[in-house]
């Protein structure tokens, strides 16, 4: 039994340092993918912000602030992913861990998983803050008309550039967020498809400001503009709050309970809660089992379980405890 363990710990660690070192492989093409969203979004910025100078155009000035929140986003989300991939240092942010945890390098690389998280949770909050800030500018417009003025035609060209741009990039970040299974790119490609939605609207509402000589279309696009932000933030800031609140999907946790229930020698889950770990999943089972069954039958039957759970949903780590059935 001694040597069954033995081997059964090697095959723990080796099944572990795969799935860390493909997790750390997608990071790392996450990684690649947000240092070309700070790109796109500084040119973005500097341009638009230029030509809303020169053209007087409220609503593309809005719509630079808005590309510099995606800047923000994107440094914001490397530094999370950035931690979750230092797996060389024996600490978290500076501090000691305790001995069990310096002890165990899978319970570690989960623990900096949670940092992604974190930032993409950081990213909704300055997308909030950001489109306060628009909102209140364009309110601020609308209540001093006489400040007013049609913006100039060269704002045009610039609203439909960034919109092209950013319709590429969210493009890209879409496909990869997929590809990578990736929350902090999934977050990217939110606020990159908000920022080009946004964009579109500018140039729309610009050209209508020229079209029509209306001088007050400029300042409700703008107001609209912080809206379509502020929505988005909020979507982001909801779905990592939830996870870093330990919170799952029901629907999700129902299918891993009746893969479980579904072994012959399961009598019945006493209970079941998965976690997230950053983009990972980890599973605490506890199922009824005969309570003459032996000790080594019912070590078997989690490691069965643990397979199972890793084969059919991608489950990282299965933690299977038996209780004898009433």
């Amino acid at each position: 039994m001694k040597e069954e363990m033995q081997a059964h710990w090697q095959r723990e660690q080796a099944a572990w340092k795969a799935r860390q070192q493909a997790e750390l492989a997608k990071l790392r093409g996450a990684q690649r993918h947000l240092y070309l969203n700070v790109g796109a979004y500084l040119a973005i910025s500097v341009i638009e912000f230029y030509l809303a100078v020169i053209g007087h155009s409220q609503t593309l000035r809005a719509d630079a602030f808005n590309n510099l929140s995606g800047i923000i986003s994107s440094v914001l989300l490397l530094i999370g992913i950035y931690i979750a991939r230092d797996i060389h240092d024996d600490d978290l942010m500076g501090q000691p861990l305790p001995e069990d945890y310096s002890h165990s390098g899978q319970r570690l690389q989960l623990t900096r998983f949670h940092y992604e998280t974190v930032f993409t949770m950081i990213t909704g909050i300055v997308m909030i803050a950001i489109a306060a800030s628009v909102i209140y500018g364009g309110i601020k417009s609308l209540m001093h008309p006489g400040d007013q003025e049609i913006p100039q035609p060269i704002t045009l060209l610039g609203a439909g550039v960034a919109t092209v741009i950013m319709l590429g990039v969210w493009w890209l970040n879409r496909r990869a967020g997929r590809k990578l299974k990736n929350a902090a790119l999934t977050a990217a490609a939110q606020d990159s498809l908000s920022d080009a939605v946004t964009s579109l609207g500018t140039m729309i509402a610009i050209g209508g400001a020229l079209a029509f000589q209306l001088t007050w279309l400029d300042g409700v696009a703008s107001l609209l503009v912080g809206i379509f932000i502020l929505t988005a933030g909020i979507k982001i800031f909801r779905e990592s709050s939830l996870n870093l609140a330990d919170y799952f999907d029901p629907q999700v946790e129902d299918q891993f309970r009746q893969a479980a229930a579904g072994f012959p020698s399961v009598k019945y889950v006493a209970d079941l809660k998965a976690h997230y770990n950053g983009n990972v999943v980890t599973v605490d089972l506890v199922i009824a089992v005969d309570p003459h069954m032996e000790v080594k039958d019912s070590y078997r039957l989690g490691e069965e379980i643990e397979a199972a759970m890793r084969r059919e949903f991608g489950v990282v780590d299965t933690n299977v405890m038996a209780v004898p059935a009433e």
